[in-house]
């Protein structure tokens, strides 16, 4: 502008035009304080909506661990069986598979372990193992024995129910497992 303008003003108009200047200025600084109120409430929005994301999912897979990295951490150990021959390796897994079920207080009726099984020769060994387990642990027991190392696989299940009117029935369950053996 140039300055002349304001001399050329006749002097009742100066006061509006310096409040109209003034409003305008206001104006901006609250348009200005509303956007970043905006920003900042959608941010936190975010926020918990990504921490609800990971509790629902139990355990992020996307959690950001302290390096940066993308995926969180897998289970210790290695996914195969392990064992120098197919007799080790059988009995190391009849060993994790029994340790999930007195893990959860059940109790190991019986099992067998199949090393002559079809898939044997690509190294697969099954496992067939008959339990008594508590109704409410049984989730428990079938998550303990896939979500760990190694890497098991249920091939079959069974489930009888707890015998009614009778206290402190357990389910009879068949579970029918089988895992990798690397050879060596």
């Amino acid at each position: 502008m140039n300055p002349s303008f304001w001399t050329n003003l006749k002097p009742m108009h100066r006061p509006g035009a310096v409040a109209l200047y003034g409003g305008l200025i206001v104006a901006s600084l609250i348009l200005t304080a509303t956007a970043f109120s905006a920003v900042g409430e959608r941010r936190a929005t975010i926020a918990a909506e990504e921490n609800m994301l990971a509790q629902l999912e139990g355990h992020s897979l996307f959690a950001r661990k302290d390096d940066g990295a993308a995926f969180g951490t897998a289970p210790a150990g290695s996914p195969f069986l392990q064992g120098a021959t197919v007799n080790i390796a059988g009995a190391a897994l009849l060993q994790r598979v029994a340790t999930a079920i007195t893990h959860v207080n059940g109790t190991v009726l019986s099992s067998q372990v199949d090393l002559q099984k079809a898939d044997a020769k690509d190294g697969w060994i099954g496992l067939v193992v008959s339990c008594e387990v508590e109704q409410a642990a049984l989730q428990k027991l079938l998550y303990d024995v896939e979500a760990g190392m190694p890497f098991l696989f249920i091939d079959q299940l069974v489930v009888d129910a707890p015998a009614a009117g009778v206290e402190n029935s357990r389910m009879k369950v068949l579970l029918a497992v089988s895992g990798r053996w690397l050879s060596k």
